[in-house]
């Protein structure tokens, strides 16, 4: 077994499920940031390549199906994962493949980001895979961590209040998942406001709106910083609440890229 080097102690380990983003902040490449910021050893499985900026999604490259299967199995089959988060899966038959993967390997540590729209306002998610989702990756996670937009389409209700987030947070532990964090970044009045729900405990993390543009890959980075903590051994609580304070520093620290919305700084906490 890995350990740490000088203590002995297992290396946690989180593999991310998600899209490739080529400007880098967000999708997989956010993902590794995190996993490596919050001392975790990452692996990837693509699921699709896109050409991106801070500005727009140019282009969209699907990975074949049977290519995501492959690199689940050579991931679960050598080094493993003690979490899994997932981001864009663009389509149905990808969902399909991965729910089908989750069950066949026994994964339970599953965070599940249901990426629909880039920041920039590109398509991450066929409409059509909405349903797909919903049935098949929902009830097999551990906590699902929608922004107020994708928990719109996820229950079919309206999310602008916080009150309408504790709402459809417990109607996505309804449709089976162990619990949901409704994210506030969307939300217009008041701080932002993350709803956590997990069946028996309701909780508001909050943290002061910070002005910036300074903001893509908020959603790829605060769920991979969960699966981090999960892949630690941290209680779900726990973890959904370092994640949300490292999110806001990694916000407050952010530097300027590129014209449109730029990365978090990931490495806040690292770099001078």
């Amino acid at each position: 077994m890995n350990s740490s080097p000088g203590t002995g102690r297992p290396v946690p380990k989180a593999m991310t499920i998600a899209g490739s983003d080529s400007g880098g902040g967000a999708g997989v490449q956010a993902d590794m940031k995190t996993f490596a910021a919050l001392g975790v050893y990452g692996t990837t499985v693509i699921t699709a390549v896109t050409a991106q900026n801070t500005l727009e999604v140019a282009d969209v490259v699907e990975i074949p199906v049977q290519t995501v299967r492959s690199q689940i199995d050579a991931v679960l089959g050598d080094i493993g994962a003690d979490a899994v988060k997932t981001g864009m899966l663009s389509s149905s038959a990808i969902i399909e493949a991965v729910a089908e993967k989750v069950a066949e390997h026994g994964l339970s540590n599953l965070v599940v980001d249901p990426v629909m729209v880039a920041k920039s306002g590109g398509r991450l998610l066929r409409e059509d895979a909405v349903e797909a989702l919903r049935t098949l990756l929902v009830p097999a996670a551990a906590v699902v961590t929608p922004n107020a937009p994708e928990a719109e389409a996820l229950t079919g209700r309206k999310v602008a209040s916080v009150e309408d987030a504790r709402d459809a947070a417990m109607q996505i532990v309804d449709m089976g998942a162990g619990a949901a964090v409704v994210k506030g970044g969307h939300l217009s009045e008041g701080p932002a406001s993350d709803v956590f729900f997990d069946g028996g405990e309701l909780r508001v993390f909050t943290s002061p709106r910070i002005p910036t543009t300074s903001t893509h890959g908020t959603g790829c980075t605060f769920a991979s910083a969960i699966a981090a903590g999960v892949a630690c051994g941290m209680p779900l609580r726990d973890a959904v609440s370092r994640a949300k304070r490292y999110v806001t520093a990694a916000i407050r620290e952010a530097f300027p890229i590129g014209r449109g919305h730029g990365p978090l700084n990931h490495f806040h906490a690292h770099w001078e």
